[in-house]
């Protein structure tokens, strides 16, 4: 199975607010994913020292290495995400000391089958289908290529992918326009 983005703004914020009625952090979860396009292997470890400085205000930038690509990736957080991000601390001051902003109650971080789990569930009950952790980086990806006017070589960039057809394959432009194609030719 091919995850797919979420292309649907209500079915997002319907997760959003699944979430948010669970838990708190498995809301900032799904939102750090749907607002960063982040993987969810660099999403899991972030720590509060990466996103607040010593004051308790956030950084200028998220600035991570990427597992996957050892690469850094530097990221201007939104508002929405900001505001989420202050709320959850503000109600577990205690991640300042025990770093990891998705905590596990086991200690350290929540693992990315945790976080699968969670979101799949949230998915599921939404009757969204061909979801995945990995649907909240194309869903990011999906919709800023739209919001961009379609600026393929700067998502392209922020993903570190080869091509521009492999960035508009990845975030489900491709099957989308084809789609499109075959609705507007008609005959009979």
């Amino acid at each position: 199975m091919t995850v797919e983005p979420i292309r649907d703004t209500k079915k997002i914020k319907a997760v959003i607010n699944y979430l948010k009625k669970r838990t708190m952090r498995d809301y900032l979860l799904f939102l750090v994913g749907v607002n960063t396009g982040l993987r969810i292997s660099d999403i899991i470890i972030l720590k509060y020292s990466d996103i607040f400085d010593e004051k308790g205000t956030f950084k200028q930038y998220l600035v991570i290495r990427e597992r996957k690509t050892l690469k850094e990736k530097k990221i201007k957080l939104n508002d929405s995400l900001k505001k989420a991000l202050k709320s959850y601390i503000s109600l577990h001051p205690e991640l300042q000391k025990k770093e990891y902003i998705f905590a596990s109650k086991k200690g350290g971080y929540i693992t990315r089958i945790q976080a699968y789990r969670i979101l799949k569930e949230a998915a599921n009950k939404l009757q969204i289908e061909n979801f995945g952790t990995h649907s909240m980086r194309k869903t990011w990806g999906y919709h800023t290529y739209k919001a961009s006017k379609f600026n393929i070589g700067l998502i392209m960039d922020i993903f570190n992918h080869s091509s521009p057809r492999v960035t508009l394959r990845y975030i489900g432009i491709s099957q989308d326009q084809k789609d499109e194609l075959f609705s507007i030719v008609q005959f009979g």
